[in-house]
């Protein structure tokens, strides 16, 4: 597996990350197909077969149901294994998403998260956006309760998973160290504003590069082979998926030499 840095904070991620919503929620995704939340043993199956692919990076967030409280107790005395992100802004009970920018909400719910994954720090942390990007980096204080948790050592880097160009671009402007970008064939909009990322020290990782499921899977290689991405976050719970997208990054890595 390749490992790539994730811009200024110099964090190593894996060229593919491993998004867990799957571990921990199922009503209300977009999904071409109906999943089933896996058990304790399969889920253990599928974090080590990521391990022995080499995929270190894993993305959580509150808004994933049960994931954060599943990791914690799957990873336990494997911290340093991995990288593990996760979100704050967007918590989902009684079967919708219900929104916080608050500071207060957002430093609560990062000492909630600490304590779901049974850690002491967080690689890193997003906005979990409900759509206002640059309202929520420029007016409610978001951004500067994480940057305070960055300053007391609970997060490494503080960024955004946006839903604009608009947005990723504004985090840039006030000095995000992450973006959580859309791209794939099909929406190549953000391509500009990720290889701007890039250029200021930005890490970018990719959401959505197989549009949520419904892209074919070799367009893993169109994010991965994109100028300024770190990574690309793919949410999976079945492990021959998991192995056939990290077989198709290294053979994209081979072609590369």
């Amino acid at each position: 597996m390749e490992y790539r840095v994730l811009g200024r904070s110099g964090i190593r991620v894996s060229a593919l990350g491993l998004g867990t919503v799957k571990l921990g929620r199922d009503r209300k995704v977009n999904y071409p197909r109906a999943f089933t939340i896996p058990d304790d043993q399969e889920a253990r199956t599928l974090l080590e077969r990521a391990r022995d692919l080499g995929v270190n990076l894993l993305d959580t967030a509150p808004a994933y149901g049960s994931s954060e409280a599943r990791l914690g107790e799957l990873l336990e005395g494997q911290r340093q294994q991995w990288v593990i992100g996760t979100k704050v802004g967007e918590v989902f009970t009684d079967g919708r998403s219900h929104y916080d920018f608050t500071p207060e909400h957002v430093t609560a719910s990062v000492f909630a998260s600490l304590a779901r994954l049974r850690t002491d720090w967080l690689d890193y942390v997003l906005i979990h956006s409900d759509g206002r990007d640059r309202e929520i980096l420029t007016r409610h204080g978001t951004l500067e309760a994480l940057c305070a948790l960055r300053a007391r050592g609970v997060i490494r880097a503080v960024g955004i998973s946006h839903k604009s160009a608009d947005g990723a671009a504004c985090a840039i402007d006030v000095g995000c160290d992450v973006i959580m970008a859309t791209l794939n064939p099909l929406h190549t909009v953000e391509a500009p504003v990720i290889a701007r990322a890039a250029s200021a020290g930005c890490g970018v990782l990719v959401k959505k590069a197989l549009a949520s499921g419904y892209a074919a899977p070799e367009d893993i290689c169109f994010a991965a082979s994109h100028p300024g991405v770190s990574s690309v976050v793919v949410g999976t719970v079945n492990p021959e998926h998991l192995a056939d997208n990290a077989r198709l990054l290294r053979d994209l890595q081979q072609h590369a030499r």
